[in-house]
């Protein structure tokens, strides 16, 4: 995996963060459909990876406001373990409208890097069972392949067992 530069139009706030803290990763676009519901799903697919290796980003609502957690596709969020992995007792997924004006991402296209504003992240720790992750690099169609070690640094995220089989 080598530093990638943004090019071809795949710049996106998330590969700006990565590359401006020069962290390795690697671009892998796919065709979106766009009457696709399942994103996660759909990347997973159209790359050929198992469900297990591409995380999804979901932001959720708790006592101290807005959260990011990213989760396995294969997988749910437990927002009882996600309230808990941030110090308090409940969370529930925040209204979509809501996220894509904070973010500043569209839902399906939301990348845990390069937010409006910087929101209190959890990576579940089923991403440190492997080398490298894919994650949505700030749009429908496009993930980042990068060491969970990265992701974790980037963000400053705590890492918890957020996610349950769904």
């Amino acid at each position: 995996m080598s530093k990638t530069k943004s090019k071809g139009g795949q710049g996106t706030p998330a590969t700006v963060a990565l590359t401006q803290a020069g962290a390795a990763f690697s671009l892998h676009p796919y065709d979106h459909d766009p009457n696709a519901q399942a994103y996660g799903e759909e990347a997973a697919d159209a790359l050929g990876l198992p469900y297990a290796r591409i995380f999804k980003t979901l932001v959720a609502e708790v006592e101290s406001g807005l959260a990011v957690a990213v989760v396995p596709v294969s997988g749910k969020l437990d927002l009882k373990a996600f309230a808990a992995a941030l110090g308090g007792k409940r969370a529930a997924m925040a209204d979509a409208a809501k996220v894509e004006r904070v973010t500043g991402y569209v839902v399906g296209g939301i990348s845990p890097l390069g937010q409006r504003k910087a929101l209190p992240t959890v990576v579940d720790s089923s991403a440190l069972e492997f080398e490298t992750i894919y994650f949505s690099a700030g749009r429908r169609g496009l993930q980042i392949e990068t060491a969970p070690a990265e992701l974790v640094r980037l963000t400053r995220a705590a890492t918890a067992s957020i996610a349950k089989q769904s």
